[in-house]
């Protein structure tokens, strides 16, 4: 540590962190008598924690961000090199790598065209939120204003973005919320609320269902994942997608694919909808844009969802008026250049595909070996399992036990993840997402610990 900061003494930073740091996600009077984790470095698929333990990392920094993994000093040198040229212009005016990565962000998505810079998803979604209402106000007379959002989903952290979530403990003791957010059904077959043998197609029908209840005229846009991260890892059955995209059509409701988990390569396709032949007319992502090396996300559109937004240039109030101060800001898109490089050069799509076919088929092992295993989903490096008390009921696995298979995977060295206080009585299902290039044996040395956690914990 000697030269960071001129600190030498890691017990020193130990200690500023428990004094100073509100930390995500966490219940802090446990670090009144242990230790924070405080992680110091990072290389590959490994990441080294202040008492010197390395970890192999399956969660690609905790929620599915470094796809190209750690310790990438060409991403590094490409940010430093653009901020001794330009650190930073506003998004009111243009720079290099800001439209040279939004040409190239446009060529892996047919039918889009135009590219809006902020900062998280949460502020991604926002933007499209805010475009929808503008749309609505400025086209429709105010009347197609609701945005719809499905059960287990999940938009981001901001008031707004939480008035959209599918997760109920997300969203707990935030209200009141934004209103104009109607909630559709969820499309997980394993706890299906229809028993139909096209289950996909039914699933999307509920959707049609909110539709004609709300009425189509004040229905502005429909918000899904491609893939339902944090609320289980849902792969959206057969038949859905397509029926989805029908429906839309049909009520003229502009459909807004979340991919700030799934996209820029997460499901072995540069974005998840990319899988099911969808043509959304927004698509937000973040986290894998950069790969963590430094702040970006990304709002696409169509031209025609743009056009909207020139209908009388006379009128001070025809245009999206919006701004992310560091939107765009030159880092963000400097680092997404060469992480898109990288994924090309290095085939990390191709080797996405392979290694997440191996996780399924390593799970499915575990899933025969271990009863506890309701199901496996998956798609590309993107994974989970579902834990159940009793196949037969699919009664929920307890979420201190689940939580207790997280923390032994720790123990061993290996970082995974579950569904985190996102949905009562059922954050049972372990995540995992390793870097886009994980190995063969990095993804038995996970499976590995999940075996060893899954008989300590269940037996």
């Amino acid at each position: 540590m000697q030269g960071f900061g001129g600190v030498n003494d890691i017990g020193e930073v130990v200690e500023a962190d428990r004094a100073h740091i509100w930390h995500h996600l966490s219940q802090h009077k446990q670090y009144e008598t242990v230790d924070p984790r405080v992680i110091v470095e990072g290389k590959g698929m490994r990441v080294w924690d202040a008492k010197g333990k390395e970890h192999l990392d399956a969660v690609s920094g905790g929620v599915w961000t470094v796809n190209v993994g750690y310790g990438r000093e060409s991403i590094a040198n490409a940010v430093r090199d653009q901020l001794i040229k330009l650190n930073y212009f506003a998004g009111s005016a243009g720079t290099i790598p800001g439209s040279m990565f939004a040409k190239r962000l446009i060529e892996k998505m047919p039918g889009l065209t135009r590219v809006y810079y902020s900062n998280s998803g949460s502020e991604a979604n926002e933007k499209v939120y805010k475009m929808v209402r503008q749309i609505s106000h400025r086209h429709h007379g105010g009347k197609k204003f609701k945005i719809l959002y499905r059960d287990r989903d999940y938009h981001g952290t901001t008031i707004t973005a939480l008035s959209s979530a599918g997760q109920p403990q997300r969203a707990m003791q935030y209200g009141p919320f934004t209103p104009g957010f109607v909630e559709v059904p969820h499309c997980l077959e394993y706890r299906k609320q229809w028993d139909v043998e096209d289950y996909g197609r039914r699933a999307a029908d509920a959707i049609e269902e909110v539709i004609l209840r709300e009425g189509p005229d004040t229905v502005g846009a429909l918000v899904l994942e491609p893939v339902t991260a944090g609320g289980g890892v849902i792969v959206p059955p057969r038949g859905y997608w397509e029926r989805v995209q029908e429906i839309c059509t049909k009520y003229n409701i502009l459909l807004h694919i979340d991919e700030v988990v799934c996209g820029v390569g997460r499901t072995g396709v540069w974005f998840g909808y990319q899988n099911y032949g969808v043509k959304p007319d927004f698509v937000t992502m973040a986290k894998g844009v950069a790969s963590g090396y430094a702040a970006i996300s990304c709002t696409v559109t169509t031209e025609a969802v743009f056009e909207m937004f020139k209908d009388d240039p006379a009128d001070p109030m025809s245009y999206f008026r919006d701004i992310s101060t560091f939107g765009g800001c030159t880092s963000g898109p400097a680092a997404a250049l060469e992480n898109m490089r990288i994924i090309e050069d290095e085939n990390l799509l191709d080797n996405t595909l392979r290694m997440g076919a191996r996780v399924m088929d390593n799970l499915r092992a575990l899933q025969d070996k271990h009863k506890v295993i309701g199901e496996v989903r998956g798609a590309g490096l993107f994974n989970g399992a579902e834990l159940v008390k009793d196949r037969a009921t699919k009664e929920p696995a307890d979420e201190k036990m689940v939580a207790a298979v997280v923390a032994d995977c720790m123990a061993q060295g290996v970082i995974i993840g579950m569904t985190n206080r996102s949905l009562v009585g059922l954050n049972n299902t372990l995540c995992l997402s390793p870097a886009l290039i994980a190995t063969a044996d990095d993804i038995d040395q996970i499976t590995d610990a999940m075996d060893r956690a899954l008989t300590k914990v269940f037996g």
